[in-house]
């Protein structure tokens, strides 16, 4: 059985791990972008000027996913604990 200091843990560690992929896939689409639009249009034959969209729908994807499933269940705990 684990107990709430561990559960509050592995949130809060999963939370942290995932903000810094969220940076740094946020990061790398904005300094090498047109390294990373060539090879995305190449290996998935999508036009350059969609892929904006595509990065943008992905980063705020992620990001609300991280919210929801990672820092939300943190703060809880962290307020029940």
């Amino acid at each position: 059985m684990i107990d709430l200091e561990i559960l509050t843990a592995i949130f809060g560690w999963c939370a942290l791990i995932n903000i810094g992929l969220l940076l740094f896939s946020s990061l790398w689409v904005t300094v090498f972008r047109g390294f990373t639009k060539r090879v995305h249009s190449t290996l998935m034959q999508v036009d350059e000027s969609e892929l904006n969209a595509y990065y943008f729908q992905y980063l705020g994807n992620y990001k609300l996913l991280v919210l929801v499933f990672n820092l939300v269940p943190y703060i809880a705990l962290k307020l029940v604990v």
